[in-house]
């Protein structure tokens, strides 16, 4: 197994267009499935009514804060197992992977607790009306109890892309989509429903069956990684050394990847607050079903995205900054060509993609619109997203925190807020995250070139 995965790895450095695909086409795969199941859901979740859509989107913060943090640390442990084997330092990649097994139990643990104890609070604080406020309670409780095995698929997903393997973490994902998809109507519909399998939870029935799934997604991974030697990397935790100089490594590009992707979260809350405050719950029940369509218009850009952490991760460490250069620019060539004429086809189509989860007249108009506007902007997600992950790959974090906040913090959500409290109609609401994304595509790319060539000057430190 570990020769296999040798010659893979150095058939993975010979051919960098073709590394980029092998990771990115599974993570494509794996995240459509992905996408699918959580447009479903909330195809199922909408039979219930708009209330409990509207009550689920309260939850959406909280979902992309814990994933935030998840896949921030995430991305740290993948630029440093990518780094470490570029440099052909086996030893440091192991050792990588450990630690990151150490972060996902911390991680878990921490998110378990703090949902628990101040989930219902802070989902009020959100803005979930008092009427809705149970119901949205309910979701997250429920979600909390499987926290930890979140985390740890995650975690696992992380340290397998870093020495670029997404084939299989893709395929446990498809696994438990599946798992979830079945058993999605069972738990939340009445027993009459589904011919008496249906236990009628409601919104509740919805998270247990995530819990459920994911619970069965970490124990493949435990099986595969630990009893079948499923991987180039080895895990030792008998012989565990705690290295704070690699703990450092990991959390210098995770933590401000985790705080960037906070930041996201607690955008995504703020806009709920002010679509609910100015525009009313149908605004917030129309932004999280176009926010689910979006997914699929990020699909390739998060799968080259993914694939650029690891390429110009190993090439980093292998000191081959031509390569680093020739890579970026076919991956973010491709992405933005790709996701503007997905955008195309959505616009077109987009009263009868909004139709498919609502009958509600308003809820779908508002939908449509903020479709049909943010379309124009998509091809340039593909020129931002990207500049962020080719940054962590350089070992660099803090670069994605800065942009991030920027388009967030000091364009998107101050304009929205301007716009909904001096009576702009809703779609103004999406020209300022237009307007938001346009700048991230600017900023990027200059920011990539100007590391790079302090990187090829000697002036910039690649963290050891």
């Amino acid at each position: 197994m570990k020769e296999k995965d040798e010659s893979r790895l150095q058939d993975f450095l010979d051919n960098p267009e073709k590394s980029l695909w092998t990771i990115a086409l599974p993570v494509m795969a794996g995240m459509a499935i992905q996408t699918m199941y959580s447009i479903v859901d909330m195809l199922f979740i909408g039979q219930l009514g708009g209330d409990s859509i509207t009550a689920v989107a309260f939850n959406m913060p909280l979902y992309f804060f814990v994933m935030g943090i998840t896949f921030g640390i995430g991305t740290g442990l993948t630029s440093s197992i990518s780094r470490a084997i570029g440099a052909e330092n086996k030893k440091k990649a192991d050792n990588a992977a450990n630690h990151g097994l150490l972060l996902g139990l911390f991680l878990g643990i921490s998110l378990t607790v703090f949902g628990l104890i101040l989930g219902k609070k802070v989902l009020s604080t959100l803005g979930a009306p008092d009427e809705m406020l149970e119901e949205s309670w309910d979701y997250l409780r429920v979600t909390c109890y499987g926290m930890t095995f979140i985390v740890f698929a995650i975690v696992f997903r992380s340290i397998l892309a870093g020495e670029g393997d997404m084939k299989f973490p893709v395929m446990v994902a498809v696994i438990g989509t599946i798992l979830n998809l079945i058993l999605d109507p069972i738990f939340i519909f009445n027993l009459d429903k589904y011919g008496g399998f249906g236990l009628g939870m409601g919104v509740e029935g919805a998270a247990l069956a995530s819990v459920v799934s994911q619970t069965i997604v970490f124990s493949i991974f435990v099986y595969m990684l630990f009893w079948k030697d499923h991987a180039y990397i080895s895990f030792d935790l008998k012989n565990f050394s705690f290295s704070p100089k690699l703990m450092k490594e990991i959390l210098w590009v995770g933590i401000p990847s985790s705080i960037s992707m906070i930041i996201m979260s607690f955008g995504q809350g703020v806009f709920n607050y002010i679509l609910v405050d100015g525009y009313g719950p149908d605004a917030v029940a129309a932004y999280t079903i176009s926010g689910r369509l979006d997914m699929l218009m990020f699909l390739p850009i998060m799968g080259i995205a993914t694939g650029l952490v690891t390429t110009v991760g190993m090439f980093t460490g292998a000191k081959r900054m031509d390569k680093v250069r020739s890579i970026i620019i076919y991956g973010i060539s491709r992405a933005f060509v790709i996701v503007a004429l997905a955008s195309s086809l959505v616009f077109i189509s987009a009263p009868y993609i909004m139709g498919l989860f609502t009958d509600d007249q308003i809820i779908e108009e508002i939908g449509i619109g903020a479709l049909r506007t943010l379309c124009f902007a998509y091809p340039f997600v593909g020129i931002a997203m990207p500049c962020g992950r080719i940054m962590q790959g350089l070992g660099q974090g803090l670069p994605v925190l800065v942009i991030t906040a920027l388009r967030v913090l000091l364009i998107s959500a101050p304009l929205a807020y301007y716009f909904a409290n001096n009576g702009y109609d809703i779609i103004w609401i999406w020209y300022s995250i237009a307007i938001s994304i346009g700048v991230s595509a600017i900023v990027g790319p200059l920011w990539v070139w100007r590391t790079i060539n302090s990187m090829e000057n000697n002036t910039e430190v690649i963290p050891e």
